[in-house]
């Protein structure tokens, strides 16, 4: 995330589980400028962790991102994104459960709507599933971000991080 932006940043946000490991795998992408961690698409304000993760608010765990559109473009961020996840469960994210860990593309322009719109018809054509893709398409919404502590956490607590994301499923 140390590339020199070319003056314009789009945001981009996607809930796929566990947004520690989401965070990570989009911060490693040439044009992704930040990578934040938090709530987003319930009805509570300024949820808490522990009130999303028990499933009170409605929110899904979901990072948002700032991306330079010259260096990444959103159909890029799609692309990455479909491979982090498991779309046709709609269930969660792997070893996480409940509603506030399935998936969602949150779009913030009729343009990102309409690209991941046409990038799920084209997933579940592919043949690549035999279940149909659960993702969500869903207008953003208030992004509250997550407590200090989990943004960045795979470099702020890499252990922990790594011991999580190798049992996680992913």
């Amino acid at each position: 995330m140390n590339d020199i932006p070319s003056g314009k940043l789009e945001n981009a946000t996607f809930a796929g589980g566990c947004f520690w490991c989401v965070e990570s795998d989009f911060s490693k992408l040439k044009g992704v400028q930040s990578a934040f961690s938090g709530y987003t698409g319930g009805s509570e304000e300024n949820p808490s962790y522990e009130q999303v993760c028990g499933g009170l608010t409605g929110h899904l765990e979901a990072v948002q991102l700032s991306y330079d559109p010259a260096v990444i473009s959103f159909e890029q961020l799609l692309d990455s994104f479909w491979g982090q996840i498991d779309p046709c469960d709609g269930g969660g994210q792997y070893v996480d459960r409940g509603r506030q860990y399935t998936s969602a593309i949150f779009f913030h322009s009729p343009e990102q709507q309409q690209a991941a719109e046409r990038s799920r018809s084209e997933l579940q054509a592919s043949g690549r599933f035999s279940a149909p893709i659960m993702t969500e398409i869903r207008e953003v919404s208030r992004f509250w971000p997550a407590e200090e502590y989990h943004q960045n956490f795979c470099s702020k607590s890499p252990q922990h991080y790594q011991n999580y994301r190798s049992r996680s499923g992913r």
